[in-house]
């Protein structure tokens, strides 16, 4: 039975797990990236930016949700061991006030970098690219945030965030924080020329994955040009159905285990430039919902339209789309286990710098679990990993010439250390 307590121990952490991240990161040439990437005008800023970064990525590492939380590690002597000197939380914040559009941008393409890197250990010469966006909610007024979609919290300013993941390897490659008026496709046509001019010579094979906020022909042509493939779903447009009807070859197939008939057809929307190749579904309506006599038939149905290039059969188009709803996880990942939307700063520019910031951490994990751990952690979700890798009591222990971390004796996951141990 324990009588006492007493805070008078020293050289103790909670977060052991966080030496082997970094070890790695820094062994991975991550850092050095960054460093050589991300460039400031200021010389002052110059100089102190790799610690701050550090320091982001260590709170990245550990999960912090926000600024004041970073005073929890500023007196842990692991992360001081490591030649990391967390600072104040308005000395971060006025770190991240530096950013600017030229800036963030470096951090995008070093992100790009560290996808590259993942997908070269991959070895995959064909990869699916998810790309969706979301809300997020805004109290007060920030720079940039403005009233938009935003249905958990209707009438509130908002951001909204623009993702790109593989969904092969659960990876963020790009994206990018705008307003929250913003309409769901905007960017995404240009967002998928960067990507493809970053990773057309490490892949033989693209398929783009999105719902139908990014049904628009300007995007479709993208993809095209560059002689990748797609599956997207499309708009109900009011004469969409009429024109599919139209047409002669249109037959209906029943689409087995569900109540579901398909047709495919190839059909030229109104302001499109050329026809396409579509995968319709349709289900009856209930009865109560078609009391009144139908002028046509397509009324007693409820339709839904994919447009493609990938060769699939229809039944295999709607199941290959159908698994787009794991890039919803990958971004309810992001704002649960890496607090994307918890950190809030008046800039604009500050919140994107600690998105991206945050993303390149996603992908560290990633890059961790893929060279460290066994195929089934690598899906595993992040606060999982942190409570089993990172979560650990240690103490630092001075002797002679070495430094030493002292772990509980017991600790299943001792090989992990092992393997990333190098010179801190």
């Amino acid at each position: 039975m324990i009588n006492d307590i007493q805070f008078t121990e020293k050289n103790l952490t909670s977060y052991a797990g966080i030496l082997p991240l970094l070890n790695y990161t820094n062994d991975e040439g991550i850092f050095q990236v960054l460093d050589e990437m991300l460039k400031f005008e200021s010389a002052s800023t110059e100089k102190i930016k790799m610690n701050h970064l550090k320091s982001l990525i260590c709170g990245g590492f550990i999960g912090l949700d926000r600024l004041d939380r970073f005073l929890q590690i500023r007196d842990d002597r692991l992360i001081k061991e490591c030649g990391i000197e967390i600072r104040t939380p308005e000395n971060i914040s006025r770190f991240l006030g530096n950013f600017t559009f030229k800036t963030t941008q470096m951090l995008r393409d070093a992100n790009f970098k560290i996808f590259k890197k993942l997908l070269e250990k991959s070895k995959l010469k064909e990869i699916i690219i998810d790309i969706d966006s979301r809300a997020e909610n805004v109290e007060g007024n920030l720079e940039g945030a403005v009233k938009g979609y935003n249905p958990g919290f209707k009438g509130n300013n908002c951001y909204n965030i623009l993702y790109a993941f593989c969904d092969n390897l659960k990876a963020f490659i790009t994206g990018f924080r705008r307003p929250g008026n913003a309409y769901t496709s905007n960017g995404a046509a240009e967002m998928i020329k960067e990507i493809v001019a970053n990773i057309k010579d490490c892949v033989d094979n693209i398929i783009f994955r999105m719902d139908s906020g990014y049904f628009s022909e300007e995007i479709i042509e993208v993809i095209e040009e560059a002689n990748y493939e797609y599956v997207i779903k499309a708009k109900h447009y009011s004469t969409m159905v009429s024109t599919a009807y139209s047409e002669p070859s249109l037959e209906w197939k029943e689409l087995e285990k569900t109540n579901k008939e398909f047709a495919t057809v190839i059909m030229k929307l109104n302001n499109w430039e050329r026809a396409r190749e579509f995968v319709i579904t349709r289900k009856k309506k209930p009865d109560d919902e078609t009391l009144q006599e139908s002028l046509f038939e397509y009324d007693k149905y409820e339709h839904d339209f994919y447009v493609k290039n990938k060769i699939l059969t229809p039944s295999e188009t709607i199941e290959y789309y159908a698994k787009r709803a794991n890039s919803e996880n990958y971004i309810k990942e992001t704002k649960y286990d890496m607090n994307i939307g918890k950190f809030k700063m008046h800039s604009f520019w500050s919140n994107e710098a600690f998105f991206q910031i945050m993303m390149l951490v996603y992908n560290i994990f990633l890059h961790f679990k893929m060279d460290n751990t066994s195929e089934s952690e690598y899906r595993q979700q992040i606060n999982t990993f942190r409570l089993k890798y990172i979560y650990v009591a240690g103490k630092i222990i001075s002797t002679g010439r070495k430094i030493i971390l002292k772990i509980i004796e017991g600790y299943r996951y001792k090989d992990i250390f092992w393997k990333c141990l190098s010179k801190c």
